[in-house]
């Protein structure tokens, strides 16, 4: 549209060299001179026809009066159409606004005539005034719809003419005819046929175009018109109505695409240009969650906070939210130097009084994490440094328990003898009954944070054991002095929530890369099912369920229904305008190693209890022997650092509900249901 404006303004400077002067000027001077002789015309035309059109019939006085009074009229009728904006429309779009302003404007004049002409000038006879004023809004409102006629008059003539794709329309409102009536006028697309739930809509007809009946019309109506696109053109659509809908169109092979929301509506900006395509966000079927982020901003502002792995998914999300919210200083920490700098960038053009340090270095490095710790003295800390790759965890195991196990107790405990007053963990749901080596560290990590938590309030963090891969006395007595632990009072939690869309690892990302080199998408098994929430919104519940963080907490984000992956892979084809399985090919590779069929959210042996927020659960924490727990974590270091070759083994003994993939997925299949209904 952009590009066709440009060219009508370049045509028209060609067509009016007139130096200073805009072309909608031009018109208006024009329409001006139009008025001025269409109103001589209508009167002299209703006094010629009062006298059955004989010149030579009419009085002299009454002509005379006509000569005197008609050009003055015509100026003061001008300066009225001016006040009523007559001058300054967009004739091609007039409508019933413009039309009321014309006969208002032109009964305003005509009254005005009748009236002063008799007292001023002589009488002149009644028909005069009245087939003159009739005749002066025919004119008037003729020429200026004359226009819009014929574009009208084109619209249809071109109808069966259409070359592009055929369109059809869901929602036969405000929204859907503002689109169908931009659409006819900018594109060469057809608009075939409107779809509304509304059945007083049905069998009628807006602009020409047939409203068909409600959604369960779509299918039928595509396969009758052989539909191309669809667009969905309701803004007032709540996300299960959503969902239901693209459902259905995701049977067609049809391009859809959507109207943002009603805030475009608001602000008149329905048009082809906010369009979008439906996103992988759409098909979730919940509302996005809005999470009432002032308790966060209470609870960050003017301090000093500590991300570590920030320059992941995760981690760079909490920074920019963290950020928003006007924090004394923000820490990145990352091992991965150009993920790190990205999110510099990033934060330091958008946040430029931010006091920001990024820097670089491992949760495996105790020296590097004090160093850290006793310079800038984190106050609250969100430990998001982790290794998630499920398969590359099961070919290198011990890699899992020295980055995700280790790493959080060597970044706990540095937290815990500086002085940190919160450490949020960010865990996972595949934390839940692991059924491979990434999910149980996962679960290590938990079981870590209580055992620290536990230990606190009982007084006895002194006993927590430092695990250490390189040191000397020397440093264990200058670095851990024993008056620390007797003070700390550091509150450890754990946040555990699903797959996020997006993230550095997740199908969605993968699936597209796919789809661009022409397929094929490969899927692990028809009916694997995953939990998934966008990272904003993950990040979000993070953030307030610290918050609400008491101590030893294991928090659950409600991620709402899971989903299959294999309608995910589906959706993104269709989406991306082609058909899967005929455009596309979809390729079921079997189940990766240590991947499960069903994520699950919480242990059979916990239970869950409210908090503040519906979204926020908290699961009970499963008693666990904290001594022995300590002690085996000095034995799993050691046996992850040496690369023993068992170390599932021992990771087994002290995670009691890590159970191999392959025997879970087989009891999922021979049970033939999932944990909760996929869609």
């Amino acid at each position: 549209m952009t590009d066709n404006r440009r060219t009508q303004d370049d045509f028209m400077k060609k067509a009016y060299p007139l130096p200073g002067v805009k072309h909608w000027q031009f018109v208006a001077f024009l329409m001006t001179s139009y008025d001025i002789f269409a109103i001589h015309a209508a009167y002299f035309i209703a006094l010629w026809g009062r006298f059955d059109f004989l010149y030579s019939q009419i009085p002299a006085p009454y002509f005379s009066i006509y000569t005197r009074v008609i050009t003055v009229y015509a100026l003061f009728a001008a300066v009225v159409f001016w006040f009523f904006r007559l001058y300054n429309s967009v004739w091609r779009f007039a409508s019933y606004n413009e039309l009321t302003r014309i006969v208002e404007a032109s009964v305003l004049t005509s009254v005005v005539q009748a009236l002063v002409v008799p007292t001023m000038f002589g009488r002149m006879p009644l028909t005069y005034y009245l087939w003159g004023g009739m005749l002066q809004l025919v004119l008037v409102t003729g020429v200026r719809f004359s226009y819009r006629f014929f574009l009208l008059a084109s619209r249809y003539r071109r109808r069966g003419e259409k070359t592009g794709d055929k369109v059809m329309l869901i929602g036969a409102g405000a929204a859907g005819q503002t689109l169908l009536r931009e659409l006819t006028r900018e594109t060469n697309d057809e608009v075939v046929c409107f779809i509304d739930d509304n059945p007083n809509k049905w069998n009628r007809y807006i602009d020409g175009t047939p409203v068909v009946g409600g959604r369960e019309e779509i299918l039928p109506n595509v396969a009758k018109y052989n539909v191309d696109k669809i667009f969905i053109a309701i803004p007032r659509l709540s996300a299960e109505s959503k969902r239901e809908i693209l459902t259905i169109c995701n049977e067609t092979n049809c391009r859809i695409k959507q109207l943002p929301g009603l805030f475009q509506v608001a602000l008149g900006q329905v048009s082809l240009g906010v369009m979008k395509d439906v996103s992988v966000e759409d098909l979730l079927g919940r509302e996005p969650i809005k999470a009432d982020m002032t308790g966060v901003f209470n609870f960050i502002n003017g301090k000093t906070i500590l991300v570590t792995g920030g320059g992941g998914s995760i981690g760079s999300e909490l920074c920019r939210q963290i950020a928003q919210h006007d924090p004394k200083t923000l820490i990145i920490l990352d091992i991965y130097e150009n993920n790190a700098y990205d999110i510099e960038l990033e934060l330091r053009e958008k946040f430029p009084h931010l006091d920001l340090h990024v820097l670089i270095g491992s949760v495996r490095d105790s020296r590097r994490l004090f160093e850290v710790f006793r310079k800038y003295r984190p106050e609250v800390v969100y430990h998001a440094a982790a290794h998630k790759h499920v398969p590359l965890m099961e070919v290198s195991p011990c890699e899992a328990i020295k980055n995700n196990a280790i790493g959080t107790y060597k970044t706990a405990y540095a937290a815990m003898i500086h002085g940190c007053k919160r450490f949020v963990l960010i865990s996972t749901d595949k934390a839940v009954n692991p059924t491979n080596v990434m999910g149980a560290s996962k679960r290590l990590c938990e079981m870590i944070i209580q055992s620290f938590d536990s230990r606190i309030k009982a007084g006895k963090a002194a006993e927590i054991p430092q695990l250490f891969t390189h040191f000397a006395a020397k440093d264990a007595e200058e670095n851990f002095p024993p008056e620390a632990l007797r003070t700390t009072s550091t509150e450890f939690v754990a946040v555990r929530f699903g797959n996020v869309l997006g993230s550095n690892g997740s199908v969605i990302p993968v699936f597209k890369k796919q789809i661009l080199k022409g397929g094929p998408v490969t899927v692990t098994h028809p009916d694997i099912i995953r939990y998934f929430m966008t990272i904003p919104e993950a990040v979000s519940l993070v953030m307030l369920a610290g918050t609400y963080a008491k101590g030893g907490e294991i928090f659950v984000l409600d991620m709402g229904s899971p989903m299959k992956v294999d309608t995910l892979a589906r959706s993104l084809i269709k989406q991306s305008g082609f058909r899967p399985d005929v455009e596309i090919k979809i390729e079921y590779t079997g189940l990766r190693p240590g991947e499960k069929l069903y994520e699950e959210k919480l242990m059979a042996e916990e239970g869950l209890m409210k908090t503040e927020n519906e979204l926020i659960h908290i699961g009970r924490p499963i008693p666990i022997d904290v001594d022995s727990f300590l002690s085996n974590l000095g034995k799993l270091m050691n046996a992850a650092y040496t690369n023993t070759p068992g170390i599932r083994d021992i990771v087994a003994e002290m995670v009691p509900t890590y159970k191999p993939a392959d025997k879970v997925n087989a009891r999922a299949l021979n049970s033939g249901a999932a944990p909760e209904q996929a869609k």
